[in-house]
């Protein structure tokens, strides 16, 4: 059906006497209708027509709500002509008597004219009224039976902000109420007598809801959930019976259904609340059955005292919409001699604003009554707090007798009170929530913010305003205003806030407060975590914990995790509660011992990581004596495991062996013990044996639980051990792909991000323009792409006209090496962040289109078009945490290649200590080979704890003995550098020998100097001043045979003094030695098979070289560096109670005068003439540690103390 304005030609229309905002059409359907569509057209034979209106509802020709088409919009565009029909099918149809149109714009040349017609159909209801003293009360007798969906709905309106609409229960006395609790609805769920809620079963949804319109409630119980829907909004509730066995059911707790109120039952009192019910109901259904209509005819199961209509108190409520919004209203003519008032009752989100001010006529003052920070102020008096929360708050200002009080919610709130030394009475006029322009009333004066948001019951003088009047303009004056409705609108509720982020907000916008949450952004949608440990890794991160959040912006919450980076794999390691070898205990009466692991991460966590990952491992491992494991592979096995993703599934292989098998390791490398079996443990022996391994296979893992069947029998002993599981290469980090040309593209289904989109990737390029990604709608866009060499452009349209985002970076983006971007696009704000730049963000509109509707392909690399393509890389894009498989689609792609080489441009600097950048075809590692650090970076020191008698001896390449000029060992630059900590003096630091018989050594005097023999030298002990050490350079290092750390076996080349010390041998650390490019520490301790390398004595690998593995160590650490370069040991700590320490020397020798690295040189053939050595004097050095003349060095032999 149809309700027409349509007039026949001639007729014209409806056409108001002033053409301004403040005019309106309302149309009385006659009852409630289910109204679908509206429809307009202009004012017959004229220039008379609207270009846009709004809509609002009423049922009783009051309180009027403003109808919203889409999102926050409420605007209908109307026509461009006066002939032609326009019509708007409501997307959510309204249920209404009264329609009102208002015009918001017109034709220009025109006025404001209108024909209308609305289109709906006839709408039954069965309505019941409540008073706050009135209930209904349905017997559902026979008990209803349990369905496998039940389902309450009814529909409420009320004025008041609390209230129990409904409570049922049973003969288990579990119970179900739905309340009423400042304007949100909570449905809670109690079991028995208690009065302890089921945490699980309490949840809350809607807000503002005592505005007096209806709402729609449903609670549907389903086998595993609840649904509350309140308004189309649903909240979902697990309820599942094997977590919680006392879950009821709501056939469980229908036995009783109280609506309204009652006293009769004392379970009613343990609700806890007191607070009835007073508003309306309509059409309340159970299972089907409209139980309302049961109470109509009388049915016996009904009782109660209600009334079959909905009776509701007119309250004309004013919306104050803008900071040009205020209220005039006339004073009072001729003050009462007691004084006077004036009450009123608002609600808003604001902190501030003012509420009411007029003049002090007989003292020349002002009076104000404002908020600020949420609390009400009267000049310096305040009362009352949190006002700004959204309920109604009533105010009462009055004057008496001298005494001036200010009320706050009446008897439930507070009071202030001042005593003026002058009467206060009220003006000519009173101004309610802002001024009007200062040229057209400057008697107001407002030097705080306007009030935004609803007021209602003014009263002066205990009389109440006629607001109706004022709409009409038979009374004061007003501008902005919005009577007879109530539009305050709860931005929170619609919980735009992810990620468990708290909402606040204003009148016209939300904050959301992500400090708690692990994510960030305006709506707290974006991670702050990675997403796996090798995306730390390549920030330059070492092994340690960390917040892994795998599917970034997505629902998975990040936790702790840690990260194992001393390999060239990134292994991340989910602990579980048991990785210790752990012996099988008899229990009486159990044939059977079953363990169950619990792992620190959550299941979805856990499947997240295992999916995304390369390869994952969990060893396994069964040592045994007669204690059998899986016996046989034809019969049923005695022990299995239960493993993979969920509850996981029986496993019948061990460790090693494939899925199925019903094997172990040795069963497939027919190793075992006992060629029968295929097991080790099998063989049932009275010998220890064990069967173990790895477990790779992913989707089996990880491992849940374990059962040993053969544990019992006499003289059966057995441990098992189920390590961690360790996951390593991250599938989404290297996921790359190269776009050669211009017009290449790959192209994935429609991005869906409505409310909430995050966009990142890594790009390389020479290129200076192209498109990264592009996805159109109908009208809708989102697109990011390199606008210039030195600019990232972000833009998109979700109805409100294009939006862009813009970073200029500092220096071309061009150069072929990886940046990153990060782009966020929701309801509050756009952002676009390039690698470590500030972000750049956009805010939208306030009350726009929020949703983005694409229906395209996704393009990436270029656009439909195929203009403006992207020649480059990209890698590691991301959309809303899901990772785009970009190799795979590159694969069945022309002109698109799966990978992309060339990462040590940009990650190489991460290779510390001379390591050297290695590239490979999804990643890049670091080659340690020429430095004596290990590690993924070459960063982690090799280190060793020495005793006296522990050497090591590298022996260099032995040269061809006739030749006499060696070239393979004679060396004209040595670089030599080393790191110790000791308590020993005099000591023997390193030696190096030759053929030739010269030597080269340095060691450490008794009051911690460093001596030696050089040519020329280049000093810097710890970080002090550098000093030079200048000698002769026409000498060379010929024909060196080894290099010695700690004990000297063979030192008939030294002098006695020198060979005695060297006897000793050393006792400390020693650390990060490197002779050019050979590590002799590294090469004993990690690579002694395959390297030349003597190693005599103890020696125990150790951190005694890091100066950080004992911060509280008596030892001091220092750093000493020879030569031009700067010190390889970072990190300086002193103590002068004791030598020793670590100690950085770096000696490089040269032929030339430019030579600047320091050396210990002794000759017992040829000679070496001086050149103004600089030498080290008796008297300068009274004690000294080596042999030789009194009278000083000879002058085959110079001496040198640092």
């Amino acid at each position: 059906t149809s309700v027409s304005l349509f007039l026949p030609p001639g007729a014209g229309g409806w056409s108001p006497l002033s053409s301004d905002g403040y005019q309106w059409l309302e149309v009385d359907l006659g009852e409630r209708t289910h109204i679908t569509a509206v429809a307009t057209q202009g004012r017959y034979g004229s220039s008379d027509w609207l270009t846009a209106y709004l809509l609002m509802f009423s049922d009783t020709g009051h309180n009027w709500r403003q109808y919203r088409q889409e999102d926050s919009i409420d605007a209908f565009p109307g026509n461009t002509n006066a002939d032609s029909v326009v019509q708007h099918k409501l997307q959510h149809p309204v249920i209404a008597r009264y329609v009102r149109l208002i015009p918001l714009d017109w034709n220009p040349n025109g006025r404001i004219g209108l024909r209308l017609e609305t289109y709906g159909c006839h709408y039954n209801s069965d309505v019941v009224s409540f008073d706050g003293r009135s209930s209904l009360l349905f017997r559902l007798s026979p008990r209803p039976r349990q369905m496998a969906l039940e389902s309450i709905s009814l529909k409420f309106k009320t004025l008041w902000n609390s209230g129990i609409l409904l409570h049922a229960e049973g003969h288990s006395e579990h119970s179900l109420t739905l309340e009423l609790e400042k304007g949100k609805l909570l449905l809670l769920l109690r079991k028995g007598k208690t009065l302890q809620i089921l945490t699980h079963h309490l949840v809350s949804l809607g807000s503002l809801l005592d505005d007096q319109h209806w709402h729609d409630v449903t609670v549907e119980h389903h086998s595993t959930h609840l649904n509350l829907t309140v308004d189309k909004n649903t909240l979902w509730c697990a309820h599942r019976h094997h977590k919680h066995p006392h879950g009821v059911t709501v056939a469980q707790v229908l036995q009783y259904k109280i609506v309204g109120a009652d006293r009769a039952l004392g379970s009613w009192r343990s609700v806890g609340s007191h607070r009835n019910f007073k508003g309306c109901l309509e059409n309340l259904v159970y299972n089907g059955v409209n139980l309302v209509d049961l109470a109509k005819q009388e049915d016996q199961r009904v009782t109660g005292n209600v009334t079959f209509s909905c009776s509701e108190p007119v309250f004309v409520a004013m919306t104050f919409t803008s900071p040009e919004s205020f209220l005039c209203l006339p004073g009072v003519t001729e003050p009462s001699s007691t004084g006077a008032s004036v009450g009123l009752q608002f609600r808003t989100w604001n902190k501030a604003g003012l509420l009411l001010t007029f003049d002090l006529p007989k003292h020349g003052g002002t009076v104000w009554l404002y908020l600020s920070r949420a609390r009400l102020h009267l000049q310096i008096h305040k009362s009352g707090s949190a006002l700004n929360d959204g309920q109604w708050h009533s105010v009462e200002l009055m004057s008496r007798r001298g005494h001036l009080t200010v009320t706050v919610d009446g008897d439930e709130g507070a009071s202030a009170h001042a005593s003026p030394s002058f009467p206060v009475t009220t003006g000519s006029q009173l101004f309610f929530g802002g001024c009007p322009p200062e040229d057209s009333s400057p008697e107001c004066l407002n030097p705080f913010r306007v009030f935004q948001g609803c007021m209602r019951l003014l009263a002066v003088d205990d009389q109440l305003v006629d607001l109706i009047m004022v709409q009409q303009r038979m009374m004061g004056n007003y501008s902005h205003l919005q009577i007879d409705m109530c539009g305050i609108i709860d931005r929170c509720s619609l919980s735009h806030c992810e990620h468990g982020g708290s909402c606040s907000q204003s009148w016209s916008t939300f904050h959301c407060n992500c400090s708690t949450t692990g994510y960030s952004g305006a709506t707290c949608h974006s991670s702050i975590y990675e997403q796996s440990c090798e995306a730390y890794k390549h920030k330059g991160n070492t092994s340690g914990y960390y917040y892994i959040d795998v599917d970034g912006s997505g629902p998975i919450r990040p936790q702790l995790i840690y990260c194992d980076m001393t390999e060239d794999k990134t292994w991340m390691v989910i602990q579980h509660n048991n990785t210790e070898l752990t012996r099988v205990q008899p229990s009486p009466g159990r044939n059977q011992h079953s363990a169950h692991f619990e792992y620190s991460s959550e299941e979805e966590q856990l499947a997240a990581i295992i999916t995304q990952s390369e390869h994952c491992e969990q060893e396994l491992t069964y040592h045994c004596r007669k204690s059998r494991l899986l016996n046989t592979p034809d019969g049923p096995p005695l022990s299995w495991w239960v493993g993979g993703p969920g509850g996981g599934q029986v496993q019948t292989h061990w460790a090693g062996a494939p899925p199925g098998s019903q094997r172990c390791a040795c069963g497939l490398q027919e190793s075992c013990v006992d060629p029968k079996h295929h097991c080790n443990c099998d063989a049932d022996r009275t010998e220890w044996a064990n069967d173990s391994g790895l477990l790779t296979h992913k989707e089996t893992l990880p491992v849940r639980s374990l059962v040993l069947g053969d544990v019992h029998r006499p003289g059966s002993e057995s441990a098992y051990k189920v390590g961690h599981l360790r996951c390593h290469g991250d599938k989404n980090v290297w996921n790359a792909a190269f776009f050669d040309k211009e017009t290449s593209y790959l192209h994935f289904p429609t991005f869906h991000g409505e409310l909430s989109a995050d966009i990142s990737f890594l790009f390389k390029t020479t290129s200076s323009s192209g498109v990264f990604l592009e996805n159109l709608g109908i009208k809708d866009f989102i697109r990011i792409e390199l606008s210039s060499s030195t600019e990232v452009l972000f833009s998109f349209d979700v109805g409100n006209g294009p939006l862009e985002v813009r970073v200029e970076a500092g220096s071309p983006l061009n150069d072929d090496r990886w940046h990153r971007i990060r782009a966020e696009r929701n309801v509050k704000e756009a952002s676009l962040r390039l690698d470590e730049l500030p972000a750049a963000t956009q805010e939208a509109p306030a009350d726009g289109h929020i949703h983005l509707q694409l229906n395209s392909q996704l393009f990436i690399g270029g656009t439909a078009s195929r203009q403006k393509g992207f020649r480059g890389c990209i890698r590691s894009l991301q959309l809303n945490g899901v990772t785009l498989d970009l190799e795979e689609r590159a694969k069945i792609t022309p002109g698109v290649q799966a990978g992309c080489p060339g990462h040590c441009s940009s990650y190489g600097s991460l290779c510390q200590n001379q390591g050297r950048c290695v590239e490979r075809p999804d990643s890049f590692s670091c080659n340690c080979s020429p430095s004596a650090y290990t590690g993924a970076f070459c960063d982690r020191e090799v280190s060793a704890s020495f005793k006296p008698g522990t050497s090591i001896s590298y022996t260099f390449e032995e040269p061809n003995r006739s030749s006499s000029a060696l070239p393979d060992t004679t060396l004209r630059a040595e670089n030599i550098s080393l790191s110790f900590r000791t308590s020993q003096s005099p000591a023997l630091l390193l030696y190096v020998g030759s053929h030739r018989r010269e030597y080269l050594a340095l060691l450490l005097n008794k009051h911690g100097e460093h001596r030696v023999l050089p040519v020329c030298v280049c000093v810097c002990i710890d970080q002090n001043a550098r000093e030079d050490f200048n000698v002769t350079s026409d000498v060379e290092f010929n024909a060196i045979r080894s290099l010695v750390l700690g004990r000297v076996h063979n030192s008939g080349d030294l002098d006695p003094e020198l060979s005695r010390i060297a006897s000793l041998g050393f006792t400390g650390c020693l650390s990060a030695v490197l002779f050019n490019s050979v590590s002799p520490l590294k090469a004993a301790l990690l690579h002694q098979d395959t390297s030349p390398v003597i190693v005599t004595g103890p020696l125990v690998q150790s951190i005694c070289g890091s100066t950080s593995a004992n911060p509280y160590a008596a030892e001091t650490t220092h750093h000493l560096s020879v030569g031009t370069g700067q010190p390889l040991v970072n990190a300086v700590r002193s103590d002068s109670a004791l030598i020793g320490g670590v100690i950085a020397v770096v000696i490089f020798v040269v032929l030339s005068a430019l030579a600047v690295m320091a050396r210990v040189l002794y000759r017992r053939k040829g000679t070496f003439q001086s050149q103004e050595v600089k030498t080290v004097k008796p008297e300068d050095s009274p004690e000294l540690a080596f042999g030789g003349s009194q009278n000083g060095p000879s002058e085959h032999q110079k001496e040198y103390f640092i």
